[in-house]
Parts: structure tokens; sequence; C-alpha cells
């Protein structure tokens, strides 16, 4: 089955056999595309694969083709980007690896390596294009909020997404919660998931509102807060943070989208005493430290 070459292809990848291991995962993906029902997902993620192949063997031009062939399937992923951008820089086009190298961190703010990537570029494309470097670059693409990671990503319950959700430690579950109950709240939850990566706000926040009359979830109060911040419904977004910390009181996509709420509101002592929490969890996190930084000037 093309799961289980995959797997092998991994198998091969992590002992150092890139040749091999490329070679599974085409046929991996040329199964699924006779099969016909291949998500975008699990063809993007077989070329990114692949390309991560083509990079280790020194194939730099296949590695772009398959990251590009990648991107175009699940715009903005984080893993093809980062490929493509070293691909690009083998190949000394400094320029086009600076570009995905800034458009991976509009995705994951917290990637060290592009952060390096983006220095190390800038230094060779000052050295080639003197100062007005920056003139000659291609556009650098404006990454959807519902493509960026970490802050914005709904989030799902565990990385096995499917666990049933009953196990999920931070909901205070009522004892009349029921199984049934539980999976169509989940059901519904990643439902809205699905409209807020279509940037549909107001459809996501139906699906939230209904699964959480079923279950009072954190991730689900937090996703909801994200859609009510993009609607500019700050109060609400506030209060639905508050409902999540009850839950999960350190939690930091809780912390962060009641700062940004806070801010809209103009309350900035309560939105600054919320990142403030925040970085006592995560002291390096950048976005939370540039808000602070946005905070302190407001």
């Amino acid at each position: 089955s093309p799961g289980a070459l995959r797997r092998a292809g991994n198998e091969e990848f992590r002992r150092g056999q890139y040749g091999p291991a490329a070679e599974l995962y085409s046929r991996a993906l040329a199964q699924l595309e006779a099969a016909g029902d291949a998500t975008a997902e699990e063809r993007s993620v077989l070329l990114a694969n692949r390309a991560a192949c083509h990079l280790k063997d020194g194939a730099c031009s296949l590695c772009v083709a398959d990251c590009s062939s990648a991107l175009e399937l699940v715009p903005f992923g984080i893993k093809p980007l980062l490929r493509r951008a070293a691909a690009y820089e083998a190949l000394e086009r400094y320029a086009l690896a600076y570009v995905d190298y800034k458009t991976a961190l509009q995705v994951d703010c917290s990637v060290q390596a592009a952060h390096d990537g983006v220095n190390r570029m800038t230094k060779a494309l000052l050295e080639k294009d003197g100062v007005s470097w920056r003139q000659k670059l291609p556009p650098i693409p404006t990454v959807p909020v519902s493509a960026q990671m970490r802050w914005s990503t709904p989030s799902a319950q565990t990385p096995g997404a499917n666990t049933p959700p009953a196990t999920a430690p931070q909901a205070q579950r009522g004892g009349n919660e029921t199984a049934a109950g539980m999976e169509r709240a989940r059901m519904l939850k990643e439902e809205g998931n699905e409209f807020v990566k279509k940037g549909n706000h107001k459809k996501a926040v139906e699906k939230y509102s209904e699964s959480l009359k079923l279950s009072k979830e954190c991730a689900t109060y937090t996703n909801r807060a994200l859609c009510y911040l993009a609607l500019k419904q700050y109060k609400e977004a506030a209060q639905d943070c508050t409902e999540a910390l009850k839950l999960d009181p350190k939690n930091v996509k809780a912390l962060y989208r009641r700062a940004q709420a806070l801010k809209e509101l103009k309350d900035y002592k309560s939105s600054i005493a919320d990142i403030k929490s925040l970085l006592k969890t995560e002291p390096k996190n950048t976005a939370a430290l540039r808000l602070l930084q946005e905070l302190n000037r407001a």
C-alpha cells in the first residue's frame, strides 16, 4: 500500500539510503495517483519526502521541482519551503532562496533554520547586488493567516488525531457527555478547522459553537477565539480565551489570543499581563515578544 511504501521510504532515508528511499516514494506516488483517491496532503508529503532525498543526493533541480509540486498541492507547507530554499541556495539562486526562507518564517516564526537562511541570503545578496539588493527581489508572498502555524492552525487534540477525544486531559467533563456526543463534538470541531483553512471564519464559528455545546474543550475555545479575532469580534475572542484558560490555565494560544483581543480593545495593561504569563512558559516565543514590543509602544 502507499502507506507501507512511504514508511519503507522513511526507513531507507533514516539509514542514509537516499536513492532507494526516493524510489519507494515514487512508487507510493504512482499507486496513489493510479487509485485516483489521493488527497492533496498525501501527495504533497510524498513529494516533499522525495525532494529531501534529491537534496541529500545533490540533485537540486529535481528537489526544486518536487517542492514546487508539493506547494501547488498544499500551499505554504513548511518542509517543502525549507527544502526548496536549501536547493536554491545550493544552486546559488540566492534571491529565490531568500523569498522561500522569508515565506517559511511567516508560516512559523519559530523555525531557526529559516532565520539562519535569511541571514545567510542577506549577506550573499549584499555581496552580489550591493546595497540595493532588495530592489531586485521577486515579490515575497503574503501568507494568509489560515496557513500560519502554531498561532493560527486550529489545534487538533493530539498528534494521533484518531484517538477518541474522551482521553483529552484538559477538559473537565461533566458526567453527561456520552461517547457518541464526544465523537460528534470532535467531528464538528474538525469541520470548523476545515472552514478556518478555507478562510471562512463565520462558518467555522458556527461549527465550533455546536461542538462546544456537546463538549467544552480548550482547543475548541482557542480555535473559535482565532475566528472571532479574524472577524474583529474582540470581546467574544477574549471571552473564549478566558473559558479556555479555566480549563488549561497556562494555555499559550489562549494567552496570546486574549492579549491580541485586549490590545484591540485598548486594555493594554491586561494585554501585557497575558503576554508576560505566556513568556513564563515560552520565554523565546517570537510572536509574543513582538506583540509585547508593540504593546510597550501603544
